[in-house]
């Protein structure tokens, strides 16, 4: 039990949907989920961290793992460094669990939709 509510710290429900504490790399070959740095959530992005290019990547890549639109994920602490904290919508912490557990990399150009 106890091992549960640890490794859940990267994952918290809020009233329209889960808040998600993600470690962005960018620059990576491949972009995707990547399991876990630490109690967060490890995001692999293409993108470099310029620019907002890295953020703008790490919505697409999270908003096609997850099923949403875009406009559902946002990024609401760390915009400029790789500790964030994303705020998704209209998705259940279950279903972002199972959804993100598979994984898997997505495409640069827009992911699986």
């Amino acid at each position: 039990m106890s091992s549960e509510s640890e490794s859940d710290r990267w994952l918290q429900a809020v009233p329209d949907g889960v808040m998600l504490a993600v470690h962005v790399g960018p620059g990576a070959s491949r972009a995707g989920v990547a399991g876990f740095h630490g109690d967060r959530l490890r995001v692999r992005v293409t993108a470099p961290p310029a620019g907002g290019a890295a953020n703008r990547e790490l919505v697409q890549v999270l908003a096609s793992v997850l099923g949403v639109r875009p406009s559902a994920v946002s990024i609401e602490r760390g915009g400029g460094a790789r500790q964030k904290l994303v705020r998704v919508r209209g998705v259940r912490p279950d279903e972002a669990r199972a959804r993100l557990a598979t994984g898997g990399s997505v495409d640069s150009g827009g992911g699986h939709h």
